[in-house]
């Protein structure tokens, strides 16, 4: 889930900075620090938006920066074990799709995907289902369950996140509208049409 979030921390402000508008400058420097990392307390940062207050500055001796102990806001994304995720599929293999969830991808195994078997069409970059024909391709959106969550503050692009589609409720766009309309019209025949 994403979170907007007041934040607390030091920041050195370069030599060469100094002249410039200091919050513009914190602003910009806390946006490069942290924008696109990992923090396994706090999540994934997808921005920092604004500076709310700046304290005293300090100087270190041999260091010609000064340091601000600085308030801001920023938006984070937290995943959480169960949680229920939207993406964008971004890539098929022939073991799973990759799921663009935002600033991170995840992965959904060919297993986690259907109780069917499934094939890979390689030509057409497509999951398909064996029995019901139901696929899975590039560019699709799909709710999935996160099952696997394993977070890389060093390397974000180590992180693994695995989903599942195997629950009721979850699949792709057209999967939940195609099973949306054959409850309807199962309660339309049991109810006489009315």
């Amino acid at each position: 889930m994403y979170y907007r979030m007041k934040l607390a921390d030091k920041v050195r402000v370069p030599p060469n900075r100094l002249g410039e508008e200091l919050k513009s400058v914190i602003l910009d420097v806390l946006q490069e620090q942290l924008e696109g990392s990992i923090d396994k307390e706090i999540g994934i940062f997808i921005a920092v938006t604004a500076v709310l207050e700046v304290g005293e500055g300090e100087i270190v001796p041999g260091d010609g920066a000064v340091y601000y102990d600085v308030d801001f806001e920023s938006v984070v994304l937290r995943l959480s074990l169960q949680e229920v995720m939207e993406g964008l599929v971004v890539e098929t293999t022939s073991f799973g799709a990759f799921v663009s969830l935002g600033p991170i991808d995840a992965m959904l195994h060919v297993s986690q995907i259907s109780d069917e078997y499934i094939n890979y069409d390689e030509k057409n970059s497509r999951l398909i289902c064996q029995e019901s024909k139901r696929f899975i391709g590039v560019n699709e959106n799909v709710r999935a369950r996160v099952v696997t969550l394993s977070l890389n503050e060093r390397e974000p692009r180590d992180s693994k996140i695995g989903l599942t589609m195997r629950q009721s409720g979850l699949g792709t766009a057209r999967w939940l509208e195609e099973d949306l309309n054959r409850e309807m019209e199962k309660e339309k025949a049991e109810h006489g049409g009315r």
